[in-house]
């Protein structure tokens, strides 16, 4: 028996419950985890409080990105062995591969081995941001240097990984926050620039910061009403890539706007690059020198033990942080 937290109605943090649970042997194509670290993610907190895409099957258990060890290979696994380091990426169905515990079962193909210089808590945290940050930016968003890229809502841990891997390119960050308490944070991570959205106009500092021209890319995942006023900071031929709904709220199209300065709207989430081999590895050969040397890290906002999973929920729906929580197992 292990440790997991599953809940058995929607709502919130407090109806998570850590519960005994028999994990099994892993079966064809899986491996048995012991995990170390969890990342948390604001996926998770939708879900379990029933706002996410879709409503999950009851009880249900939660978690996607998790530092672990292997205890146990499934048949037909060859790529993995008991006592490897490894990190999980999102897997579904949750009912089965989920890392909210101290163990879980999990496909072997979505594992990506630790580098030896990488300790657990960076590893849980670093996976999900920076790919979703290096797929947006560089396969979508055609990243290169010397261009003005803005990314909104920064201080989250794929904003932060969007600002490093930015900085890396030789492009120039903008970095956008709700308030001005956590530019000091994002200056830090290495955003050239700080745009306070609920205290400034950002069409207007986004157009002075980059000599009235507009950003060439903005990344985002906010959209809602913010999409239009984004769409009037893009420079002429520039793109916003939204990667999520964080507003809830319909995202205006500003048609003539697109037209007249031929700007491009897309979206862009990761779960793609996940099934497609050759993407995924091309993406974690690119991200795993710069996490393993240190060149790139995810800032740990807070860190929890395990029986506080609750408490972890809380203080990533305050918002109140810049970087990642963590939960220790």
């Amino acid at each position: 028996m292990a440790k997991v937290f599953r809940f058995h109605e929607l709502g919130g943090p407090e109806v998570l419950r850590l519960e005994d649970i028999e994990i099994g042997d892993p079966g064809p194509g899986e491996v048995k985890l012991r995990i170390e670290a969890i990342g948390v993610n604001r996926g998770e907190a939708a879900m379990r409080g029933g706002h996410y895409i879709v409503a999950p099957p009851l009880p249900s258990r939660l978690g996607s990105e998790a530092a672990a060890i292997v205890e146990a290979v499934g048949p037909g696994v060859t790529q993995w062995q008991a006592g490897d380091r490894v990190s999980t990426l999102p897997a579904q169905p949750l009912e089965r591969y989920s890392t909210y515990g101290e163990e879980t079962l999990f496909p072997a193909d979505r594992l990506v081995r630790r580098p030896d210089t990488l300790d657990a808590v960076q590893s849980a945290a670093s996976w999900v941001a920076f790919l979703t940050a290096w797929g947006g930016l560089i396969e979508a968003g055609g990243l290169h240097a010397e261009q003005p890229v803005v990314i909104t809502a920064a201080s989250s841990s794929v904003g932060i990984a969007a600002i490093q891997i930015v900085r890396t390119a030789g492009a120039i960050p903008i970095a956008t926050t709700r308030t001005a308490d956590k530019a000091g944070a994002l200056l830090a991570a290495g955003a050239i620039e700080v745009i306070a959205t609920d205290e400034e106009d950002v069409v207007e500092r986004i157009r002075a910061l980059t000599g009235g021209n507009g950003a060439s890319l903005i990344f985002d995942p906010v959209a809602g009403p913010l999409a239009e006023k984004l769409c009037e900071a893009l420079a002429d031929n520039g793109t916003l890539i939204i990667y999520g709904g964080l507003s809830k709220q319909p995202a205006v199209f500003p048609r003539h706007l697109m037209i007249r300065s031929n700007l491009a709207m897309r979206g862009f989430n990761f779960n793609p690059m996940l099934v497609d081999h050759a993407r995924r590895e091309r993406a974690l050969a690119a991200i795993t020198p710069y996490l393993a040397d240190g060149s790139w890290r995810m800032p740990i906002a807070h860190q929890f033990a395990l029986a506080d999973m609750a408490e972890a929920h809380r203080a990533l729906e305050r918002n109140e942080h810049a970087g990642k929580i963590i939960v220790t197992v």
